[in-house]
């Protein structure tokens, strides 16, 4: 698999090289040369999740890597449901939060973690990621353990839930956490300067465990085929797709799939109010504004990083911008929502609400999924608040809950953080 600098294209690296490197050139992202086309995507639809990711990640890996290979990553990887839950007879929702960290993340984390094992240097590396919520509980627990990688995890102080944040700030061990001063912009830009930094980049042998890494996109990928077999089986064959959207790499993913051959009419990219890429697609004019904390702080991202290869697939497949539509959805919209929804029997949360909500126009003869990124109770507060409930704690989040914090706090200062990182880590 060839892959090239959407900001450098005459920098080419492998799927294996693009894994370990994380960014390109000028943090440039690394995008397919070519996109693998699917013959007979009916045929896939027939088969089970874990057997159908085998032939859709074969066709992306299975060259450099060999087929038996794919077949043990994916084996590792996908050990939990996916399923699909219709909530009323225009909208089903897609529940992606039944894995260890209860959240969307665990599918690209868990594949990662995989690849990365399989393809890290002897001497190791050192994971950066920055998370406004379920990337690091994702990335935590995949990585957790392993021998030859360390992880840093930088999240915004007191601006994500405190449930989110037990899920990897308590683990210890080869996970190391630092909560900083300011928002998540702020955290992804000192990722950024991170990799920037030849002696940050080269002495720490840098990798990136956020949705900038091919392997998470690619292994995200997988789900909008499931969810477009178990809507063929509620007799829907063409499906919208809202995807609730931060730094915009599930909606990137839904976009390889759907170039794949997968047929999906349209997407639905759904905000908060931090609504840069519907603005941008109403006016054509990229203006991000200062990030606003909402109810739903997984999506409070004001510069999202997968945005350009959203662009690149539309530009590479011939498809018009339209193809997305941009809703950003107010918080009351989203206790709305909410309401609704349960009033409807689907017990949901914000994130989730926010891509329902964005459904509501659609035409007659069109069925929407919308997917269901984390568990309710991961933001209980919220949802106890909004529907006056009493969430009780699944298992994963009960674990969690009396342990303490590891974490330090940072200013939103890269020399603070590289000196930080040289005595943490070389």
């Amino acid at each position: 698999m060839e892959l090239y600098n959407l900001k450098h294209p005459s920098q080419k690296v492998s799927f294996s090289e693009a894994v370990q490197l994380g960014l390109g050139k000028d943090r440039g992202l690394f995008f397919p040369s070519q996109i693998p086309q699917l013959d007979n995507t009916d045929a896939l639809l027939e088969l089970d999740f874990v057997a159908r990711s085998k032939k859709v990640l074969g066709a992306w890996l299975a060259v450099e890597l060999g087929q038996d290979t794919v077949d043990k990553l994916v084996d590792a990887a996908f050990t939990f449901d996916v399923p699909l839950v219709q909530v009323d007879d225009k909208r089903a929702c897609l529940e992606l939060f039944h894995g260890p960290t209860l959240a969307f993340k665990d599918f690209g984390a868990r594949f990662m973690a995989q690849c990365v094992n399989l393809l890290a240097p002897e001497k190791g590396l050192t994971i950066l990621t920055a998370t406004s919520g379920d990337t690091g509980a994702a990335v935590a627990d995949a990585f957790y353990g392993l021998d030859k990688v360390k992880v840093v995890v930088m999240y915004p102080q007191g601006k994500i839930s405190e449930l989110q944040e037990k899920m990897f700030t308590t683990l210890g061990g080869n996970i190391i956490t630092l909560a900083v001063e300011s928002d998540f912009d702020a955290c992804q830009a000192l990722v950024k300067q991170s990799f920037d930094d030849q002696d940050v980049r080269e002495g720490l042998a840098l990798n990136s465990a956020n949705s900038i890494n091919i392997s998470r996109l690619l292994a995200q990928v997988c789900y909008y085929f499931e969810a477009a077999a178990q809507a063929k089986r509620l007799g829907h064959h063409e499906l919208v797709v809202s995807v609730p959207s931060g730094n915009f790499g599930n909606l990137t993913a839904g976009l390889f799939a759907k170039a794949m051959g997968l047929n999906i009419k349209r997407f639905i990219a759904a905000t908060n109010a931090n609504d840069t890429v519907p603005r941008y697609l109403a006016d054509g004019e990229w203006q991000p504004n200062a990030t606003v904390a909402t109810m739903s702080n997984a999506m409070d991202v004001s510069e999202p990083s997968n945005w350009p290869r959203s662009e690149a697939i539309c530009e590479a497949m011939g498809w018009p911008l339209s193809l997305i539509s941009g809703v950003a959805v107010t918080e009351a919209q989203t206790q709305e929502t909410l309401v609704q929804l349960k009033q409807a029997g689907y017990q949901s949360e914000p994130h989730a609400a926010i891509a329902a909500n964005a459904l509501n126009g659609l035409a007659a003869d069109e069925f929407g999924v919308f997917l269901g990124t984390a568990h309710p109770a991961k933001f209980k507060d919220v949802v106890d608040e909004v529907l006056e409930l009493d969430l009780p704690l699944p298992p994963e989040l009960d674990a969690v809950a009396g342990k303490p914090i590891l974490s330090d706090s940072l200013a939103a200062d890269f020399e603070q953080l590289k000196q930080y990182l040289f005595a943490k880590l070389a």
